[in-house]
This record gives structure tokens, sequence and C-alpha cells, in this order.
């Protein structure tokens, strides 16, 4: 009885009302989804389809190629159309994707299912991100980083799930798995169905006795600001890449510290986003805070680097604590950033194309699944002074943004009090 007031109460903080929780709650399905499917993709691909190494390293990068372009049209779409309908759309071509997949070992098919799920994936990110900061509205950071808490705890019990199923290791319990991936893109497309249409700063609905707009909204690809921006997210989201590919190859290849720490820091990740993302986000509630916290951003990545440097270069114990300090750090970044770059891009997107700019936007964390593993791995290869080196650019890349921004943040009004809404 207690637990179920405290879940009560608890789902009553989640701003935007009912549609708020609905669209947190259609979250945590999706994620526990993509949890359940994420971990054993290329057991997948190499048991049940019989592909090769080279042909699933190759239907992993095309897809993720596709998948960048599904940010940009999913941000266009919604500044064009209903959102809820759009999202819904989305949700059941990747349910539709992930059983396609089941229906085929065919490598041209395989990959031509799996970048449409790609797209669809990239596409439902940027359309919840936006039906977020609509219904939000002046408590969206809050929102954000109660989304992000519910998100990681899917992704969790989802890749717990999988783990068990693991255990099984057939070709049907693989399936299964797949199955349940695409059973929660048709759940979620329920859960939005419920969903009002929340009011939209950039869609507006006219009659033939409105006035023709004088101006075209503006257009982010000729915003060099803009797009120098989302350049320096690309940089900026590196723990994507720091935690699947770089820490668990970089404790492959380092013979004194036991393999079984690499998943160990997985799930203290994840138990950090959900135990802290929520309270560091009040650091960040205003644009100005937003910008602000590039700097201690600074400083995480470059200690992050360091910490990974320096492992290299003691005995077992010091190497693993050394690792575990690493993995606090880059989580602490991750979670920083997060904040970060949810204000700023809403903060730099003017209300007339606040779509397709976070659209664009999203593009940021779909090249960086592509270009942060080469990054990493190069900084493996170089050995510690190639994490030194990494974690310093990364550091520079923050101040770099936190100039960047500054113009035009002071020329807006936009901040968290004044940020669009529920107009």
């Amino acid at each position: 009885m207690l637990s179920t007031r405290r879940a009560t109460a608890w789902s009553k903080r989640i701003p935007g009302g009912p549609d708020g929780r609905r669209i947190v709650a259609a979250a945590l399905v999706d994620r526990i989804g993509s949890g359940l499917w994420a971990s054993v993709s290329v057991l997948y691909f190499t048991y049940v389809s019989a592909l090769t190494v080279g042909e699933i390293g190759t239907l992993v990068a095309l897809a993720g190629v596709v998948g960048i372009a599904g940010a940009p049209l999913a941000g266009r779409t919604a500044d064009r159309l209903p959102l809820t309908r759009v999202l819904i759309a989305t949700q059941l071509t990747r349910c539709a994707a992930s059983l396609a997949l089941l229906t085929t070992d065919h490598f041209a098919l395989l990959l031509a299912y799996s970048a449409l799920g790609s797209l669809g994936d990239r596409a439902s990110s940027t359309l919840t991100k936006i039906y977020a900061i609509r219904v939000a509205g002046t408590e969206r950071v809050r929102y954000q980083a109660l989304h992000r808490t519910v998100a990681n705890a899917g992704w969790a019990l989802g890749g717990l799930a999988a783990a068990g199923a693991l255990a099984v290791g057939s070709a049907g319990a693989y399936r299964w798995l797949l199955v349940g991936d695409a059973l929660s893109f048709l759940a979620c497309a329920l859960i939005v169905l419920r969903c009002g249409e929340p009011p939209s700063p950039s869609r507006t609905v006219t009659t033939s006795r409105d006035a023709v707009p004088a101006a075209r909204p503006p257009v982010p690809w000729r915003d060099r600001t803009y797009l120098a921006y989302v350049v320096t997210e690309t940089v900026l989201f590196i723990d994507d890449a720091v935690f699947k590919v770089g820490l668990p190859l970089w404790i492959a290849h380092t013979s004194d510290v036991p393999h079984g720490l690499a998943p160990l820091l997985m799930v203290l990740n994840n138990v950090m986003v959900v135990a802290l993302q929520v309270p560091l986000a009040r650091f960040g509630a205003t644009t100005a805070a937003a910008r602000y916290l590039l700097l201690p951003l600074s400083a995480v990545f470059a200690l992050g680097g360091a910490a990974m440097a320096l492992s290299a270069t003691g005995g077992p114990l010091s190497a693993a604590l050394l690792l575990i300090a690493a993995a606090v750090l880059f989580t602490l970044a991750e979670m920083l950033h997060a904040t970060i770059s949810w204000e700023l891009s809403v903060a730099l997107a003017p209300d007339a194309a606040q779509g397709t700019y976070l659209g664009v936007h999203g593009m940021a964390q779909s090249a960086q699944r592509s270009v942060g593993p080469l990054a990493v791995t190069a900084a493996i290869a170089t050995g510690p002074l190639g994490w030194t080196a990494l974690g310093t650019a990364v550091a520079l890349t923050c101040l770099v943004q936190h100039r960047l921004v500054r113009e035009r943040l002071a020329g807006s009004s936009l901040t968290a009090v004044g940020a669009p809404g529920r107009h």
C-alpha cells in the first residue's frame, strides 16, 4: 500500500499533467524493449541469421548511417503535421521493422529492415523530445531528468530480462526477445494514442481569411551558429562510445584487470543515472545555468580521460579503481551534458521552426554513433597518451561551445522561465 502511494506521488511530480506522465510511461516501455534487443542483436544475426562478422559489421554501420536522417526528417515533419500522429506512425514503423527481421535471413533484406528500424529509432527519439518540450513548458529541464531516469531504468530491466534469456541460448529465445522488442513499440503507439496534441509554437491552423505569412520560418541549414553548435554536440556525446566501446575494449586489452569488470561498470552507469539525474538537473534549470555547467563539464571530461590513461600505469587493484573512477566521471559528464544539451538545443532554436531545429540537433547523437567508436578505438590504439588527448579535446570542445552560444543567448529572451511551452 505504501509503495503504491509513493508511486502515485512520484507520478504526480512529472510535469505536463496526464499527457506528460503517459509519455514517460511510453519511454519506460520503449527502453525495456530496446534493452531486450540491444544486448542480443549481434548474437541474433550470428546464430539465427548466420551472418558473418563482416556482414554484421556492415549491417550495423550502414543502418546507423541511415538512422542519422531520422532526426531531421522527424523534426521537419513535426512542424507541419500533428505530433501525436507522427509519433504513432513512427512507433508502428519500428514495430513492423522489428517483426520483419523474423521473416528472412537474406543479408540485403536484413540490412533494409535494420536501416528502417534505425531511422524510426532516431525519429522517435526526436519526436518524443519535441513532445516533452511542448507539454512540459517551463518545467522542461525537470521533465528531461525524470524522463531520462525512467528510460535508464527501463533499459536496465530489459537488459536483465535479456540476460535471463541468454542463459537458454536457443534460437527461439533470441526470436522471442525480438518479438518483445516489437511489441514494446506497439504498446508505445497505444499509449501515445491516448495523448492529446500539445500546443505548438511552429505549427498553426490557418483559413482562407488568414493573411499569408510575410516571411518563411528560419532554416537551420543556413544558421551557421546552430550548425556549429551541433558539431560540438557530436563531440560531447562521446560518453556513449566510451561505455559501449572504450571501457570494454580497454579492459579486454588490460591483462591485469578482470574482464567481468566491464558489465559491472555499465550497471554502475545505469544506477548513477537513475539515482542522480533528477538532483543534478536543478543545476541547469535555466538557460544561463545550463551554459555555465559547460565549465565544470570540461573539467570532468579531462579528469575522465586522465583516469583512463592512469589505469594502464599501475597494478591490478589501482587499475580497477581508476577504471571505476573513470566510469563515475564519464557518467557524471553524461548526466551534466544531458541537462545542458536539452536546454541549450531548445533555447537556441527559434519558435517558428522549433521542430526542424531540434531535428537537426538530433543528428549529433546519431553521428556520434558512427564517429565516436572510431575516436575511442584510436585512443585505445595510442595508449595512455591517446586517452589523455581524447579527454583534453572533449574538454576544449566544452569551452568552445560555452563561447559559441554566448552571443546568441545574450540576444535572446529564451530561458527556462520564458521557454516555449503552453502558449
